[in-house]
C-alpha cells in the first residue's frame, strides 16, 4: 500500500509540474517610450496603429526615449491597450542637465527636463568638486531594479554664465549623445602605441614614396582620406584614395569600440564636434597628418585619361601625406592653373569632372546643397553668416569617395558564404513614394516642368531636366525644397536595394571611418573577405538600424544647434524689417527665410488675420485669403519684422509687413 501511495504522489508531482510548464507565457513587445508632460506614458510600437498606455507605477526604471519591452496587461476593444514596462533594452539617454542640491548626510540631483523623471542620488563620493546649487551634468551609474531613485555621479560642472556652452550640450544629451568619453575609454586610448610597429608595415602595400595629399576644411583636424598620384608608363593614371585605418586601432568588442558603436557617428555643432572618438585616435593617431607615416585602408585605380576604369585593387596600406590642403587653396590652383602640384590637380580635377558627368548621364540627380554656417566669437556667440557653396575642389574630393564607395560595395556584394551574400551595411537609397510624388509633379507642372513617371530611370531624369531648367528663376528655391522632401531617406541595411539618388546599383560607406561606424564595419567585413576569413554577423541588421538612427539623431541635433544661433543672431535685429523666401507653408502660417541672414521664422496665421481670413490649400503648398485672394506661397519673396527671438523655445517669430500701398490703404481704413 505504501509503495502504491508513494507512486500515486510521484504522478501527482509530475501532473503538477506539467500543469506549472503548461501556463501561457507572458506575451512582450518591443518599443520606444514617450512620456507626456503629464506623465503619463506611451509605448510606441512598430506596426501597432495604437499606442500602448503605461501609468507611471508601472515605468520599471525606463525614462522617456528609451527603447523598452512593455507586457499588455488590459487590452478592451474600445478602449487604449494598458501596460507595465516589464524591461529597458535600451536608454536613449544616460546623461542629463541639472542642479545639485545637498544636505548634511546625501545629496541629490534634479534634471532640466519637461520630461517628468524621479530625482538622481548622488554619493558624497561622486560629487567630484560640485558644491550645492552648481548647475551639472550629471551621469546614470546604476538602477536596481524596483528601485525609486537612481545612483549617479557628477561628470561635469557648468558654467552658469556660458548660456550657450549649456544649450549646446543640453542639445547633445536630449539626442542621446554622451559628453565625453569614461575613464575605461580614455585608458585604452592612452594605450595605444603612437609608433608604428615595422613588422605591420611589412604586411601592407608600402607606397610612401608616392604623392599623396588630404584636402580638407580650413578648420579640420581629423583627417581620415588622402589622395594619390602617379602616371604609369602606359599612359594612364593610378589614383589612390587612402583611408585612416580606425579598425587596426579599434578592436572589436573593446570599450573603445563599445563607446564608438553607442554614439555611431561624430555630432557637429556650429561651435564643436562631438566626436565618434577621443581625440587622440580621430586627430592624432589616426588623422592623416602630412609628413607622418600612417596606416591605412585603400582602393587604388588604375585609369584612363577618359576616366574609364581599367582596374582596382583594395587593401591595407601605408602612406606618407606630403601636404595638407584647404577646398580653398585646392580652388586657387583650379582656377589660376598654378600652385603646388598644380599638374596633378589639374589631371584629377578633369578625371573627376568625367566621373561626375558619366554618374549625371546614367541617372544621378542633382540637387544644389548650400551650407549656412556661423561666424562665431571667442564665446561661441554668432557675430555673422557665412555661405559655404560646393565648388570643383569639393566635388574633386566627393567623386573620388564615390568612387571608392562604389567598388568597396561591389566587390562585397559579388562575394557568397555558404550561397548567402555577406551581411554589411550598404548605404542605401530607395525609389521615391509615388504618394509623395504625385502633389510635387503637379504643383511642378503649374511652373511648365513635366515628368515621365514610366520607370525610376526616367524620374531621375525628369528631376534634372527640372533642376537645370528652373536655374536662375524664381521657382528654383521651392523647386528644390519640395524635390529634396519628395525623396527617400537615406538609411543603413544589410537589403542592397542600391541608391537612387546617387544612380548606383551598389554602395556603401568606406570612406570616413573616424566619423561614422559603418565604415569601421565595412572596413573590418572587408579585411575578412580579402583575408578568406568571412564570420557572418548575425546581429549586423540591428548595428544598422542603430547607425540610421543615430545619425537622424546627429542631424536634429545639428537643425536644433542651428536653430539657437539663428535665433541668438536675430535677438540683435528685433523689430528690423528684412526681405525674405516662403520657406514652408502650414495651416497655423508660413515659414519665412531672410535672404541676408538665412534665418528662418514663423510668420502666424493669427498675425494675417486683421487683413484675411487664410485658409492653408495643402497641394499648392500656399496660405490663400478668402475675401481678398491674396497667396502666401512658397518661394514667394515677403518683407517682414522681427517680433520675437526666443532661446528657450529655439524659435523666431515674423510678422508680415505689407507692401506700402496697401499700409496706405489700411491706414485710411483706420
Amino acid at each position: 500500500m505504501g509503495r502504491k501511495n508513494s507512486k500515486n504522489t510521484k504522478k501527482t508531482k509530475k501532473e503538477k509540474g506539467k500543469k506549472k510548464s503548461s501556463a501561457p507565457e507572458e506575451k512582450t513587445l518591443k518599443g520606444r517610450l514617450d512620456i507626456s508632460r503629464s506623465g503619463m506614458g506611451f509605448v510606441i510600437v512598430e506596426n501597432l496603429p495604437v499606442d500602448i498606455m503605461v501609468r507611471p507605477g508601472d515605468f520599471n526604471t525606463a525614462l522617456h526615449g528609451d527603447t523598452v519591452r512593455v507586457a499588455v496587461k488590459s487590452a478592451h476593444k474600445d478602449k487604449r491597450a494598458q501596460g507595465v514596462i516589464r524591461e529597458v533594452i535600451t536608454r536613449k539617454q544616460t546623461e542629463f542637465i541639472g542642479r545639485l542640491e545637498m544636505n548634511k548626510n546625501f545629496a541629490f540631483f534634479i534634471a532640466d527636463t519637461g520630461k517628468k523623471m524621479p530625482d538622481i542620488f548622488i554619493p558624497f563620493s561622486n560629487l567630484g568638486m560640485a558644491k550645492d546649487r552648481d548647475r551639472v551634468v550629471v551621469k546614470i551609474k546604476e538602477w536596481e531594479k524596483g528601485g525609486k531613485r537612481p545612483v549617479g555621479e557628477v561628470v561635469a560642472i557648468l558654467d552658469e554664465e556660458d548660456e550657450n556652452d549649456i544649450a549646446m550640450k543640453e542639445i547633445l544629451l536630449d539626442a542621446g549623445f554622451s559628453i565625453g568619453f569614461s575613464d575605461d575609454v580614455m585608458e585604452e586610448a592612452a594605450r595605444l602605441p603612437d609608433t608604428i610597429d615595422p613588422q605591420e608595415i611589412q604586411q601592407r602595400k608600402d607606397i610612401r614614396g608616392l604623392l599623396t595629399f588630404t584636402i580638407d576644411p580650413v578648420d579640420a583636424k581629423d583627417f581620415d582620406d588622402a589622395i594619390s598620384f602617379r602616371v604609369l608608363k602606359n599612359g594612364n593614371y593610378e589614383i589612390g584614395v587612402h583611408i585612416a585605418d580606425v579598425s587596426h586601432y579599434v578592436a572589436e568588442g573593446t570599450e573603445l569600440d563599445k563607446a564608438a558603436y553607442e554614439k555611431a557617428t561624430s555630432v557637429y555643432l556650429p561651435d564643436r564636434v562631438n566626436p565618434m572618438l577621443p581625440e587622440h585616435i580621430s586627430n592624432v593617431l589616426c588623422s592623416l597628418r602630412p609628413h607622418e607615416d600612417k596606416l591605412t585602408f585603400s582602393a587604388i585605380f588604375q585609369v584612363t585619361p577618359n576616366a574609364e576604369i581599367k582596374q582596382y585593387w583594395l587593401g591595407k596600406t601605408v602612406i606618407h601625406s606630403d601636404h595638407r590642403f584647404t577646398y580653398e587653396e585646392v580652388q586657387e590652383i583650379i582656377e589660376s592653373e598654378d600652385g603646388l602640384y598644380k599638374d596633378e590637380i589639374i589631371t584629377l580635377n578633369k578625371i573627376a569632372k568625367t566621373l561626375r558627368a558619366e554618374r549625371f548621364r546614367k541617372g544621378a540627380i542633382g540637387f544644389s546643397s548650400q551650407e549656412v554656417r556661423f561666424k562665431l566669437d571667442e564665446k561661441g556667440r554668432p557675430i555673422g553668416i557665412m555661405i559655404k557653396e560646393s565648388k570643383e575642389s569639393h566635388q574633386l574630393i566627393e567623386e573620388y569617395m564615390l568612387l571608392a564607395n562604389r567598388f568597396v560595395a561591389e566587390n562585397i556584394a559579388k562575394i557568397r558564404h555558404n550561397n548567402q551574400p555577406i551581411p554589411v551595411p550598404y548605404r542605401i537609397h530607395d525609389t521615391p513614394d509615388e504618394e509623395k510624388l504625385l502633389p510635387f509633379i503637379a504643383f511642378a507642372k503649374k511652373f511648365g516642368h513635366k515628368f515621365d513617371m514610366s520607370t525610376p530611370d526616367a524620374i531621375a531624369m525628369s528631376f534634372n531636366k527640372l533642376l537645370k531648367d528652373a536655374q536662375g528663376k524664381p521657382e528654383q528655391h521651392v523647386l528644390e525644397q519640395l524635390g529634396i522632401r519628395t525623396m527617400a531617406k537615406a538609411k543603413y541595411t544589410t537589403d542592397n536595394v542600391g541608391h537612387y539618388g546617387l544612380g548606383f546599383e551598389h554602395y556603401c560607406h568606406f570612406t570616413s571611418p573616424i566619423r561614422r561606424y559603418p565604415d569601421v564595419l565595412v572596413h573590418r567585413v572587408l579585411q575578412e573577405i580579402l583575408q578568406k576569413e568571412i564570420r557572418i554577423d548575425k546581429k549586423m541588421e540591428e548595428k544598422c538600424r542603430h547607425c540610421s538612427e543615430r545619425e537622424r539623431a546627429a542631424m536634429e541635433s545639428e537643425r536644433a544647434a542651428n536653430k539657437y544661433k539663428q535665433v541668438e543672431y536675430m535677438k540683435n535685429f528685433l523689430g528690423d524689417e528684412f526681405e525674405g523666401v516662403i520657406s514652408g507653408v502650414a495651416s497655423f502660417g508660413f515659414w519665412v527665410e531672410t535672404v541676408e541672414h538665412k534665418c528662418e521664422g514663423l510668420v502666424s496665421i493669427s498675425s494675417l488675420s486683421e487683413y484675411d481670413d487664410f485658409r492653408h490649400v495643402e497641394t499648392d503648398y500656399c496660405l490663400v485669403g478668402q475675401r481678398s485672394g491674396r497667396q502666401f506661397r512658397m518661394g514667394d519673396k515677403v518683407w517682414i519684422k522681427v517680433v520675437a527671438a526666443s532661446l528657450d523655445k529655439r524659435q523666431l517669430d515674423y510678422e508680415w509687413v505689407i507692401a506700402s500701398g496697401l499700409r496706405d490703404e489700411k491706414n485710411k481704413k483706420k
